[in-house]
C-alpha cells in the first residue's frame, strides 16, 4: 500500500516526497506517475552526478545559489544529498559569504515563497496565521526582522534569505530533520530608503516602528508560538543589536529561545579562544581581551566569555575586568555617557581614547576580537602593536561577509611576522610564510548553533542556557587534531562537519539532561541517542 495519499502531479510538486527520476516501477504504477516522468529508475548517485554537471555550467556562486534553491523547491532530498556530499564546497554557497549577495538581491532573484511571512499589519491574528503552516510539529523556528543582516545593515524583507539559509545548516551540518524547521520573516518595515523606493521590494513599504510597538507585537508572536507549536525553540537571527540583546533578556527565562548573533557567535569565538590558549600553554583566565565593536555580537561574546571565566574560578567582576571594548566612539570607559545598559559592565576606569592602537598599547591585550563590520579595521599598525606586546598575539577578525573582515589571514601572518594566532568569520586559504604553512580557521557559527539545535530537538529542552553554548564551544575545540592545531587551525575541518556536530550535540544533550531541562527520558548512550535523530538524505519508500 502507498505511504502517501498524494498521486501524480501533486506528488511531483511536493519537494519533500518528490524523487524525480528515482521512483521505482512499483511506485510509478501505484502512484499514477507513469508517463509523467522519464521512464527510468535512476540511483541517487546518478542524480547527484547530473546536479554536479549542471552546477559546473554556472559562472558565479550567486548563480549556483539560485540553482540550489530551485533544486530545494523541487527535490528536498537531492538538495541535501548535494550539500552534504561536500560541505566544504557547498556551505559557502548556500550560506556565508554568498548569502550576503543573495539577500541584497532577494526581491530580484525570488522564485517562490519558502517559510512564513508575518507582518505587523496582522496584529491580533498571529495564532491563526501560524496555523496556516502545514507542519504541526515545528521544533525550531528561525525568525528575523531583517534589521541587521550580516554586516550589511537593514535589509528588511530581503533578510528572509538568512533564516532560510540558517535552517538549511541545521540539517546539512547537524542532521536536524528539515520537516521540523520553520524560517520566518517578521515584517516590521525598513528604514532602508533604497528598498522603500524599489517596486520589487517584497516587504511593507513603511519605516520601522517605535521599539515599544515592535516589542508588543513580538510578545504576541512568542505567546502564539507556545500555543501553536508547544515543543518549538525560537531562534532569533539578525535583529538590530540593541533589540537582539533586549529581546533575549525579555524571553530567555520564560520560553525556549536563543539568539545566534549573541550566543552562537560567542560560542564559536570561545572555541577559538580555548584552542588559542592550548597553543600558548595558558588558560582563558590568563588572557586579556579587547573587542572592536560593542554591539549585540560583542556584548554576547563578552558575557559568554565571562561565564566561562567564572567557571574557571574567577568572580564575575574579576572576569569583566579582563574584558575591554572599543566602539565607534572609542574605548568604553567610565566617563562615557552614551552607553546602553548592557555595555556598562565593560566600561572600566581608563583615560578616554578614540585611537585603537593607543588602546592596545595602554591595555596590553593578549587577544583582539573584531566584531565591527568594518573591513580592514585591523590595520598593519594594529597587528604590529599586538605583536610587540605578545609572543603569540591572538587576532580574531570575525566580521562578514569577506569584504567586512577586519583583516585577512595573509595580512595577519605577514604583519605579525608569523606570530599571530588567527581566525576569521569567513574562509581564507592557507598562507605560506617563510617556509611555514598556516591554516586560518573560520569562526563560523555553523559549528555551534546546528549542534545546539540538534541537542534541543532530541531532548525537547524546555529552555536554552549559556552553559549549552559554553559546552558546545569546548566540544568543538576538542575535535581539532593536534597536528592541525600546530599549524594554527583553531576549528575542525568543514569536510567532517556532520560528525563534529553529532559529537558536539551529544555533549550538549548530556548537559540538558544533567540540568533537568529535558522533556524526554534520559538515554543510556547519549551518542547513539543523537545518531537516532539524525536526518539522512535518502528517498523514502512510498510503496
Amino acid at each position: 500500500m502507498p505511504t502517501t495519499n498524494k498521486r501524480g502531479i501533486e506528488l511531483l510538486q511536493d519537494s519533500a516526497l518528490n524523487k524525480s527520476t528515482a521512483f521505482t516501477e512499483a511506485e510509478k504504477q501505484a502512484l499514477g506517475l507513469v508517463g509523467l516522468i522519464p521512464d527510468v529508475t535512476e540511483t541517487e548517485d546518478v542524480q547527484l552526478r547530473r546536479v554536479m554537471q549542471q552546477l559546473g555550467h554556472k559562472n558565479t556562486d550567486l548563480d549556483r545559489y539560485i540553482f540550489l534553491v530551485n533544486l530545494l523547491d523541487h527535490d528536498e532530498t537531492l538538495f541535501y544529498r548535494t550539500i552534504m556530499s561536500d560541505p566544504t564546497r557547498f556551505l559557502p554557497i548556500v550560506y556565508d559569504p554568498t548569502i550576503g549577495e543573495a539577500c541584497l538581491k532577494f526581491g530580484h532573484i525570488f522564485r517562490q515563497p519558502r517559510g512564513m511571512y508575518l507582518s505587523m499589519e496582522r496584529r491580533g491574528k498571529v495564532k491563526e496565521i501560524l496555523r496556516n503552516w502545514p507542519q504541526k510539529d515545528v521544533r525550531i523556528l528561525c525568525v528575523t526582522d531583517g534589521g541587521r543582516i550580516l554586516g550589511l545593515g537593514d535589509l528588511g524583507a530581503n533578510g528572509m534569505g538568512i533564516p532560510i539559509g540558517k535552517l538549511q545548516l541545521y540539517t546539512a551540518a547537524a542532521g536536524v530533520p528539515p520537516q521540523y524547521l520553520l524560517p520566518m520573516y517578521l515584517d516590521a518595515g525598513t528604514n532602508n530608503q533604497q528598498y522603500l523606493n524599489d517596486p520589487l521590494y517584497m516587504g511593507m513599504h513603511k519605516a520601522r516602528p517605535a521599539t515599544a510597538d515592535l516589542f508588543s507585537f513580538v510578545d504576541e508572536f512568542m505567546e502564539a508560538v507556545q500555543e501553536v507549536f508547544p515543543k518549538c525553540c525560537v531562534h532569533f537571527e539578525d535583529w538590530t543589536g540593541v533589540d537582539a540583546v533586549h529581546l533575549l533578556q525579555r524571553y530567555r527565562d520564560k520560553y525556549c529561545v536563543y539568539n545566534d548573533d549573541v550566543q552562537g557567535t560567542a560560542g564559536i569565538t570561545l572555541t577559538g579562544m580555548i584552542n588559542a590558549t592550548k597553543l600558548k600553554g595558558t588558560k582563558l583566565k590568563d588572557e586579556k581581551y579587547l573587542f572592536l565593536g560593542a554591539g549585540s555580537a560583542g556584548i554576547g561574546l563578552a558575557n559568554l566569555l565571562c561565564s566561562a571565566l567564572v567557571a574557571q574560578g574567577m568572580t564575575l567582576k574579576e572576569a569583566q575586568a579582563q574584558v575591554h571594548m572599543f566602539d565607534v566612539n572609542g574605548l568604553l570607559e567610565s566617563t562615557r555617557t552614551d552607553l546602553v545598559d548592557f555595555q556598562m559592565p565593560y566600561a572600566h576606569a581608563h583615560k578616554p581614547t578614540r585611537d585603537f592602537v593607543a588602546a592596545i598599547e595602554s591595555i596590553k591585550p593578549t587577544t583582539i576580537i573584531g566584531v565591527s563590520t568594518i573591513g580592514g579595521a585591523f590595520t598593519q599598525k594594529v597587528v604590529e602593536a599586538m605583536s610587540q606586546i605578545n609572543k603569540r598575539p591572538v587576532i580574531l577578525a570575525l566580521s562578514n561577509p569577506t569584504e567586512h573582515a577586519e583583516c585577512t589571514a595573509e595580512q595577519a601572518y605577514n604583519w605579525s611576522k608569523g606570530k599571530a594566532i588567527y581566525a576569521a568569520g569567513v574562509s581564507f586559504a592557507p598562507v605560506q610564510y617563510q617556509g611555514q604553512t598556516f591554516l586560518p580557521g573560520q569562526a563560523n557559527n555553523f559549528y555551534i548553533f546546528p549542534a545546539v539545535g540538534m541537542a534541543i530537538f532530541a531532548t525537547q529542552a524546555k529552555r536554552v542556557s549559556d552553559e549549552m553554548f559554553i559546552e558546545a564551544a569546548a566540544a568543538v575545540a576538542d575535535q581539532v587534531a593536534p597536528d592541525q592545531l600546530k599549524q594554527g587551525l583553531l576549528y575542525p575541518l568543514q569536510a567532517n562537519i556532520l560528525e563534529v556536530e553529532i559529537q558536539t550535540a551529544a555533549r550538549v544533550a548530556k548537559l540538558v539532561f544533567d540540568t533537568g531541562l529535558a522533556r524526554v527520558d534520559r538515554p543510556t548512550d547519549m551518542l547513539a541517542f543523537i545518531r537516532k535523530h539524525v536526518y539522512k538524505p535518502q528517498y523514502a519508500t512510498l510503496v
